[in-house]
């Protein structure tokens, strides 16, 4: 048995992930694409796409806590809103509860953008 496992070292690509998409806040969103270069893989848009879709711990309105991820709050580049394990629909009822207005299936990223630093 190996004591030394990677996990006690480094958190895996989905775990940062999910670390730092939760220091976006409500009413806020960021972009695949920036959230891949966030944790320092820039090519890695589909990779946290797919993390998104594995979410143990997706939001729930009535259900904020510290384990909590907000996949909801990641959309594409271009400001659509982007698919959901629970639908789309659901998304866009989620984010515009946080106070995101969407308006032909976009989202202003430049009002709503939440600014991720790489590496953060």
């Amino acid at each position: 048995m190996n004591i030394y496992h990677r996990s006690n070292f480094a958190p895996t690509f989905t775990a940062r992930v999910y670390q730092v998409l939760r220091r976006v806040p409500r009413g806020k969103v960021t972009t695949y694409a920036a959230l891949a270069r966030a944790v320092g893989r820039p090519g890695a848009s589909r990779a946290v796409g797919n993390a998104m879709n594995r979410n143990p711990f997706p939001s729930a309105p009535l259900r904020a806590g510290a384990r909590t991820v907000p996949c909801h709050r990641v959309v594409r580049s271009d400001g659509m809103v982007g698919g959901f394990a629970r639908g789309t629909k659901r998304k866009i009822k989620m984010l515009k509860r946080e106070g995101v207005k969407i308006e032909q299936g976009k989202i202003d990223l430049k009002r709503f953008g939440y600014k991720l630093l790489e590496s953060d």
